[in-house]
């Protein structure tokens, strides 16, 4: 099961990099998150996932750039934002729920 899910993670991951940053949200702040910097670390906690365990402190800046996607998606006005950072809160959902199978 756990390899199933580095799997799809892996798979996320290589669909968001083919996705166009939303047009208008480079240099935008939301809920006080910056959404490039939000971006960049939920794709680059996945990538530490893939490579193996999170150590507690990256664990819980997961958790909290989760939170921090819960957050910021009800309040973007754009439909192509949303799908995109809703793709980006997938991520990092399904990195936290893989660390979670590798603390059991």
């Amino acid at each position: 099961m756990l390899e199933e899910k580095l799997d799809a993670l892996s798979l996320m991951m290589a669909e968001h990099m083919g996705m166009s940053f939303p047009p208008g949200f480079r240099g935008l702040d939301i809920e006080d998150q910056d959404m490039v910097l939000l971006d960049a670390d939920v794709y680059g906690f996945a990538a530490g996932v893939l490579e193996g365990s999170l150590s507690a402190q990256h664990r819980s800046g997961l958790t909290r750039l989760l939170l921090a996607c819960e957050k910021i998606l009800p309040v973007i006005d754009d439909q192509y934002a949303t799908k995109y950072y809703a793709h980006v809160r997938d991520m990092a959902a399904l990195a936290a729920e893989i660390e979670s199978l590798r603390a059991k």
